[in-house]
């Protein structure tokens, strides 16, 4: 790939852009808004001016409601050789794309599972792909060449590639990732009137729980609107579970023993089948599982504290997979959380010790 077209200049297309600007390859920039081109373009995403005829491949950044349409007009306008987009949803638009008469043999869909709770050009990164995964759903007579192509691109930006059908797609986002934003803004919602020193005794786990919640509520509506039935029909399930769940509870309330004991053998029944289904998310793909622990350390709120902590933690030759960070202006000490083995627990523990840190 020599050339590319990115259509679209939010978080996810300057981020393709910027990733395959870095790689070499020459990106054009197009948007409604001439201004946020022009902002990705200073971001050293690519050029605005446009390509002395087709480019490589053009990538649709757009929302899922106007793939279709925006697929045949840069069609019409023999933009590309090959065509993708990076839409949250595949059905929808794959509908679309069929109606408009485009050429489908040249196009396939894509959806990169990263993203952010900012938006805009000033938020895209190069490396947002990496060591994500990449849906790719081609359609019925996507040829080789432009499945090879889309491959590239996504190889490019440093993702992992899945291929997989529409409507596959669509149903298994809107369970990993539509219904649980729906859930977390739902969660979040109850803090919105909550008295302030409830919410004041906010932890990392109600952080975590509710991050996503921080999104863009009108990205968000798009994206659901577009995958509403199955998000409903997920939704639905949960109520029956979370039905469950209260008439577990209400049974540990009561004063009858035998009623107690039946409740709690439906509340951790429920417990446990959540930690079994968080357990098939926590390792890489295609490795063995692995059993993480957290290892907390305190830290004071003084310049170098975490590259302090980062450069002795790597000296005791422990992987980190993970880091959370603690911390709200003002305070004057933070909770760094570092995620490791556990089998390797001990020898970074003593290893920070041995450093001077104060290990949780």
């Amino acid at each position: 790939m020599r050339s590319a077209a990115v259509v679209g200049t939010g978080l996810i297309g300057t981020s393709v852009a910027l990733a395959l600007n870095a790689q070499g390859v020459r990106v054009h920039l197009r948007d409604v808004d001439p201004a946020a081109a022009r902002t990705a373009a200073s971001c050293g995403a690519g050029v605005v001016e446009p390509h002395d005829g087709p480019v490589d491949l053009a990538v649709l950044a757009v929302p899922p409601a106007l793939v279709g349409s925006v697929l045949a007009d840069t069609q019409a306008h023999n933009l590309a050789e090959h065509y993708t987009d990076v839409a949250s949803v595949k059905a929808g638009p794959r509908e679309d794309v069929l109606s408009f008469a485009c050429r489908t043999s040249h196009y396939i869909g894509g959806h990169p599972m990263a993203g952010g709770e900012r938006s805009g050009p000033l938020a895209a990164r190069a490396d947002l792909f990496e060591g994500r995964t990449w849906v790719l759903t081609p359609t019925a007579d996507t040829s080789t060449e432009t499945l090879n192509t889309a491959l590239e691109l996504v190889a490019l930006c440093g993702a992992t590639p899945v291929v997989m059908g529409a409507a596959e797609h669509d149903r298994a986002v809107g369970l990993v990732s539509h219904t649980p934003h729906l859930v977390a803004s739902l969660v979040a919602m109850r803090l919105e009137r909550a008295e302030e020193r409830a919410v004041s005794l906010a932890g990392p786990g109600i952080r975590d729980l509710t991050r996503v919640a921080g999104g863009d509520p009108d990205l968000w509506v798009d994206i659901l609107s577009a995958n509403a039935s199955v998000v409903a029909d997920l939704l639905e399930e949960l109520a029956l579970d979370l039905d469950d769940a209260v008439v577990g509870l209400r049974a540990l309330a009561a004063t009858d023993e035998a009623k107690r004991g039946e409740g709690r053998r439906t509340v951790r029944q429920l417990l446990s089948r959540g930690r079994t289904g968080r357990g098939r998310i926590a390792g890489k793909r295609g490795t063995p599982t692995v059993r993480y622990r957290t290892v907390g350390v305190l830290i004071g709120d003084q310049p170098g504290q975490l590259a302090r902590l980062f450069t002795d933690a790597d000296r005791s030759g422990v992987n980190i997979e993970d880091v959370r960070l603690e911390h709200s202006a003002g305070q004057l000490t933070g909770l760094v959380q570092l995620s490791v083995d556990q089998r390797s627990v001990t020898v970074l523990e003593e290893a920070l010790r041995a450093n001077g840190w104060r290990v949780q």
